[in-house]
């Protein structure tokens, strides 16, 4: 298998992005196609020159290949030979597809005469079964380009013999972490926001790893945790997910959940991991509004 060219199916939502990745993967040397119908693809991958060189191998497509069906489309590829086959599905929130359109005046694949919902909420039906069997899913809703291309280069820029782990921060007053495969709550640690001279500050800061590391349940929790992590880790490799997402959340996604990333991200690098940070909410401004929101046991919950 470790000889063999890998080939990516890359499909997903219209407008979240699944042109941008085709283009960075052609960029990195891929063989790349866009919108091949679906009876062409096994011709195609038997046909794309491997044999004297392997070559990594981008296909796309979506609704608008010709016949299009979802689970025939995940069939072919499962059956595919002579390369290592997986699904990418790109995925969007439907509010932010919406503002897309809007921004760009294009007319959804599905909806030309209608309004865009009206496409979206059809496509994601039709391509349901991709998302169910895919091996891996991007929800590009709170990405910047350059943030689409960091995450592409994080899977496919290079060889792998291990899954790549992504140790992330996220505010659940903004929104659940959309590509965690483990998620963890720290509102249970004593909120650093309502501390005024910790207000300004992130968890990346000292002053706030201190505070929340004298905690006498921090050490503790994240012992537990980062067990479980190191024991799952070759158990998600041996069942072929190539890659793995740790999220830690707190209330606005500042302090506590970026100071327990940070620490567990250091954690898995002296267990020989490479690891991937991201912070999803560490430049949001400070809120008392959110910080207040329901959620928390610690003690922001008390009266201010």
């Amino acid at each position: 298998m470790a000889d063999l060219p890998r080939f990516l199916l890359v499909t997903g939502m219209s407008g979240a992005g699944k042109s941008s990745v085709l283009d960075t993967l052609e960029d990195w040397g891929w063989e790349v196609i866009d919108n091949l119908p679906l009876g062409m693809l096994r011709k195609f991958v038997s046909g794309a020159g491997f044999r004297e060189k392997p070559v990594s191998l981008a296909v796309g497509m979506d609704v608008r290949s010709r016949g299009f069906n979802a689970d025939r489309l995940v069939e072919k590829v499962r059956a595919l030979e002579g390369v290592v086959p997986e699904i990418l599905y790109i995925d969007c929130a439907g509010g932010e597809l919406i503002r897309r359109y809007d921004e760009t005046r294009r007319r959804h694949p599905l909806a030309t005469d209608r309004p865009a919902e009206d496409g979206i909420s059809l496509e994601r039906s039709l391509t349901g079964p991709l998302r169910q069997a895919a091996d891996s899913i991007i929800d590009t809703t709170d990405m910047k380009p350059a943030d689409l291309r960091d995450e592409l280069r994080r899977r496919y820029a290079g060889a792998r013999d291990e899954p790549i782990i992504t140790v992330g921060s996220f505010g659940f007053a903004r929104g659940a972490s959309r590509t965690a495969d483990l998620m963890f709550d720290m509102r249970f640690i004593d909120n650093p926001h309502w501390i005024e001279e910790l207000r300004p500050l992130t968890g990346l800061d000292a002053p706030v790893q201190a505070h929340v590391s004298s905690d006498p349940a921090w050490s503790k929790t994240l012992d537990t945790i980062e067990g479980l992590v190191l024991d799952l880790i070759p158990r998600y490799g041996a069942a072929g997910k190539n890659y793995l997402t740790v999220a830690f959340g707190c209330t606005g996604g500042r302090h506590r959940s970026v100071a327990a990333a940070a620490e567990m991200a250091e954690r898995l690098r002296k267990s020989g991991l490479t690891v991937n940070v991201r912070h999803r909410d560490l430049t949001s401004a400070p809120s008392d509004t959110i910080e207040s929101l329901p959620g928390d046991t610690g003690n922001d919950n008390l009266e201010r």
